[in-house]
């Protein structure tokens, strides 16, 4: 009997992509054994209306210079072609309409686990996937372990992975305040920050 691929999604802004994105992916690829992970950058996401963020195909160029050298790792358009806002539970029924018979996990962080019920059909969304939580430095996940989500938990996956304090947010207010931000992300993709002047 053929056994059942399992793909991860990752969604995020990836604004820029960075060692903590890419460490994530590959720990819940080996946790969960995924054939693959697909890192979607989002299009217009419904919860950063008010805040600038980057042209969607430069997150998209440096999501693909990040992940390039991975043979697990793939980008995925669907949300940056995507007309309108980009909400998680379109996406998770594209993939499954794209991969019928394959399990889906969608990889977030913990911190947007505890957020979930402020999403598009928060119900029908943990239905629809299983979610991967990683966890992040300065967040609990007690109460996702303990009481939250106690009819989901069944849906709502762990992952323990190394303290990376590094974050897109700070990544960005290093380079406005000309500080370095070597060994935070990939080469490359710093070259492409450099290159085309972003976040300054």
């Amino acid at each position: 009997m053929e056994t059942r691929r399992s793909i991860g999604i990752m969604g995020g802004t990836f604004d820029p992509i960075h060692y903590g994105h890419l460490l994530t992916a590959e720990c819940a690829a080996d946790q969960y054994n995924l054939d693959e992970v697909i890192f979607v950058p989002s299009g217009n996401p419904p919860h950063k209306t008010e805040q600038k963020i980057t042209v969607a195909q430069k997150r998209y160029v440096m999501s693909l210079l990040a992940t390039i050298e991975n043979p697990k790792f793939d980008v995925s358009r669907i949300e940056i072609d995507r007309e309108g806002l980009s909400y998680t539970i379109d996406t998770i029924k594209t993939f499954k309409d794209l991969y019928p018979q394959t399990k889906i996990y969608f990889i977030t962080g913990a911190d947007a686990i505890l957020e979930i019920f402020t999403w598009k059909n928060p119900d029908k969304l943990l239905k629809e996937a299983d979610f991967i939580a990683a966890s992040r430095p300065g967040y609990s996940l007690a109460k996702i372990e303990k009481e939250f989500y106690e009819e989901y938990r069944n849906r709502i996956h762990i992952l323990k992975i190394p303290g990376l304090a590094i974050s897109s947010t700070n990544i960005r207010k290093r380079i406005k305040e000309k500080r370095p931000i070597k060994y935070q992300l990939p080469e490359k993709v710093e070259s492409y920050i450099r290159k085309y002047g972003l976040y300054k």
